[in-house]
C-alpha cells in the first residue's frame, strides 16, 4: 500500500489540508495496516454506489474512527442516504432511517413501553435509535422535544425508559442530514445538540463530469435500491474497525500540536464576527479528528495540516455569527478561514 497521503478537501467549501506537505515519510506501525486497507477498501465499495463525494465518505469514516456523530448538509438528490445505506454494507453495519417530520414523537426514536395483553405487562420496544448507523433524515424538521430526545443517545450511548437505562449497539454513530438552502417549517437544532456533533460535512452538487458518470450508471441499470448487483460488498466488519481505533489512540500528538489546536479554538472566541466561540469539547473533537485523518494518511503523528485540515468541518457548526455580521453576509468558514491562516503555526 502506498504511504502518500491524500489531501482532505472538505466538500464545496475547499480547504485542502497537505498533511503530505511536511515531507516527512509515514511512520505507521507495522501492526496497523490491516485495519487502515480495511477502512481505505471500505471508501473503494462505497465509491461504486456514490459518485464525487469522495471527502464526505471520509468524514464519515473519520467519525467512526473517533465514535462521533455526523450532521450531514446538502440538497436534496446528492446521494445522502445512499451514502449512509453504502458505508454500513462495506462495513457489514446495521443502519436504520427515520424521516423526521413535526408529528414525530420522542419515543418513535427512542422506544417506548408497550402493554402486552397476553402478560399483562408493559415491554419495551426498541426504536430505531437501537442501530449501529442511524439515519436522522432532516432533523431541523422536528420540534425541540423530539430533537432533544436524541441527545442522551448521542452522548451516553444509551436511552432511558421508565428509570432503566439500555445500552446502545457498539459502535453507534448517529447521521443526521438537513437541508441548507429550505428552512421554511423547521426548527434550527440548539447550540447544546449542534455541539454533540464531531463533524458537519457539506455534500456539494456534484461537477458536471461526475453528473455524466452518475447518469451513465443509471442508463446502464444502476439501482440505488440494490446495492449487492451494483457490486458493493463488505470488505471489513466491528473487529477491523475496533483494531482501527485502537491504532489511531496510539497516534501522538507533540505538545507544539496540542498548543496549535488550543490557540485555533480559543481564536474563535475572541474573533469580532463571532457571539458564540468553540467550547473545550470542540477542541478535543479537532484533536481526535486529526489523529483519525493521520493515521489513515499512514503517519503515526499529527502534523500542522492534519488540524487545518479537519478545522472546517469540525468547528463550522459549534460557533455563531453575531446579527450584524450575518446581515453583512460574512461567511463562517471564510472567518474559520481567516483565523487559520492569523494562527502562528508550530514549526
Amino acid at each position: 500500500m502506498s504511504n502518500q497521503a491524500d489531501s482532505y478537501t472538505d466538500g464545496s467549501y475547499g480547504y485542502s489540508g497537505g498533511p503530505a506537505s511536511q515531507g516527512q515519510p509515514a511512520q505507521a506501525a507495522t501492526r496497523s495496516d490491516p485495519a487502515r486497507k480495511a477502512l481505505l477498501d471500505v471508501r473503494h465499495e462505497v465509491g461504486k454506489a456514490v459518485v464525487g463525494q469522495d471527502a464526505t465518505v471520509t468524514g464519515m469514516l473519520i467519525a467512526l474512527l473517533c465514535g462521533g456523530h455526523v450532521l450531514l448538509e446538502g440538497v436534496p438528490g446528492v446521494a445522502k442516504t445512499l451514502l449512509v445505506r453504502a458505508l454500513s454494507t462495506a462495513l457489514s453495519l446495521d443502519t436504520k432511517r427515520v424521516q423526521f417530520t413535526p408529528d414525530l414523537m420522542p419515543g418513535d426514536v427512542t422506544g417506548s413501553l408497550v402493554y402486552d395483553s397476553h402478560t399483562s405487562e408493559f415491554t419495551f420496544r426498541e426504536g430505531p435509535v437501537f442501530t449501529n448507523i442511524m439515519l436522522a433524515d432532516e432533523i431541523n424538521r422536528t420540534p425541540p422535544k423530539t430533537q432533544a430526545s436524541l441527545l442522551e443517545a448521542m452522548e451516553e450511548r444509551q436511552v432511558s425508559v421508565d428509570g432503566v437505562s439500555r445500552p446502545l449497539p457498539s459502535p453507534f454513530i448517529v447521521a443526521a442530514t438537513q437541508n441548507p438552502v429550505e428552512y421554511e417549517g423547521t426548527y434550527p437544532l440548539p447550540e447544546a445538540q449542534l455541539d454533540r456533533f464531531l463533524l458537519k460535512l457539506s455534500m456539494p452538487l456534484p461537477g458536471r463530469a461526475e453528473e455524466i458518470e452518475v447518469v451513465r450508471r443509471h442508463s446502464e441499470g444502476f439501482d440505488p435500491r440494490n446495492l449487492l448487483a451494483a457490486g458493493v460488498r463488505a470488505v471489513a466488519g466491528v473487529t477491523e474497525l475496533q483494531n482501527a481505533r485502537d491504532a489511531v489512540a496510539e497516534v501522538t500528538v507533540a505538545p507544539e500540536i496540542l498548543g496549535y489546536i488550543v490557540d485555533v479554538v480559543r481564536a474563535t472566541r475572541a474573533a469580532p464576527s463571532f457571539q458564540l466561540g468553540v467550547s473545550p469539547r470542540g477542541a478535543t473533537a479537532l484533536l481526535n479528528t486529526s489523529r483519525a485523518w493521520a493515521w489513515l494518511t499512514g503517519r503515526n503523528f499529527v502534523t500542522p495540516d492534519d488540524v487545518k485540515a479537519l478545522s472546517l468541518p469540525c468547528l463550522r457548526h459549534r460557533v455563531g455569527l453575531r446579527p450584524e455580521a450575518q446581515m453583512d453576509g460574512v461567511n463562517v468558514d471564510d472567518v474559520l478561514g481567516s483565523i487559520l491562516a492569523s494562527v502562528p503555526v508550530p514549526r
